[in-house]
């Protein structure tokens, strides 16, 4: 059973995640809140698994939150659940570290097997904001290029994110060692100039045009 938090302004949101989370048979809701400066100190309590987390709040928003909590607490999957699908709140919410932007009309089921891909390593996106992305990517990838150029080995690594690959993996397919691979993914996050391993394969599907089949 994994703990999950909500952050939601709007209390029938609010509840109707908190009833999603609890029916599921895996994940409970350990406690939910209003706003991020109401949430922070209760996540720092409880240390959640995941945060479901609103963006517009009052207060703090939430993409402000999750840089505040991935900065303290790398480890807690942050799931952005919102109905907004403006290209800079997406790319701003991912570049904070959230691991998944999905949106409040996602079925109940869209929303647990999100929490699930999650819990496995894994970055879901909304198929329609996922379009939106690719777009974005593909309408500006002349201003991604990088200021220093990418060693053979990270693009090996990136391209290797980019398939899904976890840092185990990846160090078990390159041989080499899990802090060599984090070292290399360091790296690639600061050329690229993201924080986040999402951020840094969204650059790198921009910089190559690519289109999900």
């Amino acid at each position: 059973m994994h703990n999950v938090f909500i952050i939601e302004d709007h209390e029938s949101m609010r509840n109707g995640l908190s009833f999603i989370v609890d029916s599921s048979g895996k994940y409970e809701c350990i406690g939910a809140a209003p706003t991020a400066e109401i949430g922070f100190p209760a996540i720092k309590r409880s240390r959640p698994d995941i945060v479901l987390m609103d963006i517009n709040l009052p207060g703090k928003s939430g993409i402000e939150c999750t840089a505040l909590l991935k900065a303290e607490f790398p480890d807690i999957r942050v799931l952005i659940c919102t109905v907004l699908e403006d290209d800079d709140k997406i790319f701003r919410a991912l570049a904070a570290g959230a691991s998944g932007y999905i949106l409040k009309k996602s079925s109940p089921q869209q929303i647990i097997e999100s929490m699930d891909e999650m819990m496995l390593g894994g970055s879901p996106i909304s198929s329609s904001v996922a379009r939106k992305m690719v777009d974005f990517f593909q309408n500006n990838s002349k201003k991604f290029e990088l200021d220093e150029k990418l060693t053979d080995r990270e693009l090996e690594i990136l391209n290797l994110l980019t398939l899904g690959y976890r840092n185990k993996e990846i160090g078990e397919k390159l041989f080499i060692s899990i802090p060599t691979v984090k070292t290399h993914i360091y790296n690639i996050y600061r050329k690229l100039h993201v924080q986040s391993r999402i951020a840094a394969v969204n650059v790198f599907n921009g910089m190559r045009g690519f289109t999900p089949s």
